[in-house]
């Protein structure tokens, strides 16, 4: 079992038991993929404000939504393109919010280099995703790497959680950049092979 079926595999285990509710409820994967963004969006604010421990949680809240959209629209059999492109999209801006949310109480504080791992981070993991929907633009599938946003999302929480957010930034540099080296390695070997 690779790092892909296992990811898939705790998804699932997780959205499982919901979705079979929410089918019933009427909500779309769509709404779902909106209140994601709210709930982020809340979050990156609290998180402003110094309230690390409420922002964790609701970082943690929001990721549970993320998994619950596209588990709800393959259950529901309403996967659709824009689904996916609206459901990346949230994506991007969501963790935008996060670290730019971490951004705003770090600044007052002169912590130069926190400020600094933010930006990092958010080119890193811009690239991560950015990587993938090139490749899968050009044909490609592309889904490996160590750190994917449930990775990023899941490492963030726990850092404003223990209010160790440090920490959790130098992890996520380490390992969003690793992971960008995976993929490009990755594709570059399927390159050789199919002679592109």
């Amino acid at each position: 079992m690779n790092l892909i079926d296992i990811r898939r595999n705790l998804a699932y285990r997780i959205t499982n038991p919901v979705v079979g509710i929410l089918s019933k409820s009427g909500i779309t994967p769509n709404a779902l993929t909106l209140i994601n963004l709210a709930l982020n969006i809340i979050a990156a604010y609290v998180i402003a404000t110094g309230h690390l421990l409420i922002g964790g949680g609701l970082v943690l809240v929001s990721g549970l939504f993320d998994l619950l959209d596209g588990a709800l629209a393959r259950f529901t059999k309403k996967t659709t393109k824009f689904g996916a492109i609206l459901d990346s999209t949230v994506d991007r801006i969501s963790e935008a919010a996060i670290l730019c949310g971490l951004l705003i109480w770090y600044i007052p504080q002169g912590a130069s280099l926190e400020i600094v791992l933010i930006f990092v981070v958010l080119i890193g993991s811009f690239l991560v995703s950015y990587i993938r929907a090139r490749a899968e633009g050009l044909g490609w599938q592309c889904q490996v790497g160590l750190f994917n946003r449930a990775e990023r999302v899941i490492v963030l929480a726990i850092g404003l959680l223990i209010n160790q957010i440090f920490i959790a930034l130098c992890v996520l540099v380490v390992f969003v950049f690793i992971t960008v080296v995976q993929r490009l390695v990755y594709l570059w070997k399927q390159g050789e092979i199919k002679g592109d």
